[in-house]
């Protein structure tokens, strides 16, 4: 069974498309704007002189992928106690560790030792993860407000309210003509907000129909973003006007990764579909679909050189072939894994809500490794060179080193 916590959410979702669907609202929406010609470039991820993972998948086309090569046996450094689950993904950034709980706190943990640095009270719980940029910490929270912390010291430098809860992550684009970064996130009010990252003064709204469950990824100058409405949304980044909605099949609750052009969106009817965000206006945007087993895809995939990955409530982790979206292998684990997978050199690490974290062969899908924590895992790990970090149903946040 999904932890108790995602049961309104997606009921509400589903009762929000049968009134979609009722009203013979159109999915498939016509493009603002003419395709690009080539593919939008990749930004660089950002700069990570410590081997950090200062945002949610990694970077921001949320690709799931770091640099390291993982131990075949994963070792407990230390774990981090608070007092109610932790479904917020970690970033590492400085030699610190910062997660969200849904104690209601957002929590600083010292890297090394696993001592708290600082915690920062909500006036709900925290599902998002956190985004690290430069000297501030963004993260979004139950209570509806997007704040802006201080990452040394924990003080506030500014909050920002929005409609409704925020639990998918923040990302962020820079203009060309330089100024502050932006900062972007999905809401529970059916909208992408844009703000001044050194003010949080309002700078656009994009609405969609529906909640808005994952973190926007950022490509170039574009924001692709999919959510309740069953629409993978293509916003500028620079205005958020619409470039293009694509119908997704069913409603997206996880974020959906970019590269070269194509994302790759999960959907709750099972399937897995490689899009070319470039061809939409054309009316061919879909590349391929991967079909499993009909039980919904809750996990945001992982993007490597030449495969996907992805968990599934068919309690499996599923590879599919970048280029045609043939099955290459499925590994089962023993209960759903909504957790998002990282690709860490020849393996890929998951969590489940089997209580286990899961070291998988990407060649094969052969186990190689499994720590047994006895709690569901849904949050996706977070990975920097010699550190791996996640939180559990437990209330704890665990750390492995090597």
């Amino acid at each position: 069974m999904p932890p108790k916590r995602l049961l309104p959410r997606l009921a509400l979702c589903a009762a929000a498309l049968a009134v979609l669907a009722a009203a013979a609202v159109v999915l498939r929406l016509t493009a603002a704007r003419e395709p690009a010609a080539e593919a939008p470039p990749l930004p660089a991820a950002p700069a990570r002189p410590d081997g950090a993972w200062p945002i949610f998948r990694g970077d921001q086309a949320l690709r799931g992928v770091a640099a390291v090569t993982l131990p075949d046996k994963l070792e407990l450094a230390w774990r981090f106690e608070t007092k109610d689950q932790v479904t917020s993904s970690a970033v590492i950034g400085g030699g610190v560790v910062y997660v969200g709980s849904c104690d209601g706190n957002v929590y600083a943990i010292d890297a090394r030792t696993g001592k708290e640095r600082w915690r920062f009270p909500t006036e709900d719980q925290v599902q998002a993860a956190p985004l690290l940029l430069g000297d501030t910490l963004y993260v979004g929270g139950d209570d509806s407000f997007l704040y802006a912390i201080d990452a040394a010291s924990g003080r506030l430098k500014w909050k920002y309210e929005t409609g409704d809860k925020i639990i998918g992550g923040a990302n962020f684009w820079r203009p060309p003509d330089g100024g502050p970064a932006r900062i972007i996130f999905g809401g529970y009010d059916y909208k992408v907000h844009c703000v001044d990252g050194a003010t949080g003064a309002k700078l656009w709204e994009y609405s969609t129909g529906n909640y808005v469950n994952g973190a926007p990824a950022v490509a170039g100058d574009a924001v692709i973003v999919g959510g309740c409405d069953a629409v993978l949304h293509v916003i500028d980044a620079a205005d958020g006007a619409r470039r293009g909605a694509i119908d997704a099949g069913a409603y997206v609750a996880a974020s959906t990764p970019v590269d070269g052009g194509r994302a790759y969106v999960g959907n709750f009817n099972g399937r897995v579909l490689c899009v070319d965000i470039r061809a939409e206006a054309a009316g061919a945007p879909v590349v391929w679909s991967y079909e499993g087993s009909g039980e919904a895809f809750f996990s945001a995939p992982a993007v490597a050189a030449d495969r996907i990955v992805a968990g599934s409530r068919d309690k499996r982790l599923h590879c599919i072939d970048k280029a045609g979206g043939a099955g290459l292998w499925s590994f089962a684990a023993r209960d759903n894994i909504d957790g998002a997978p990282v690709v860490c050199g020849d393996k890929v690490v998951v969590g489940s809500n089997d209580g286990r974290l899961y070291l998988v062969r990407l060649a094969d899908g052969a186990e190689a490794g499994v720590y047994d924590v006895g709690a569901a895992i849904s949050a996706s790990p977070a990975v920097a060179p010699g550190l791996l970090v996640v939180g559990a149903d437990d209330g704890f946040v665990y750390a492995f080193a090597w």
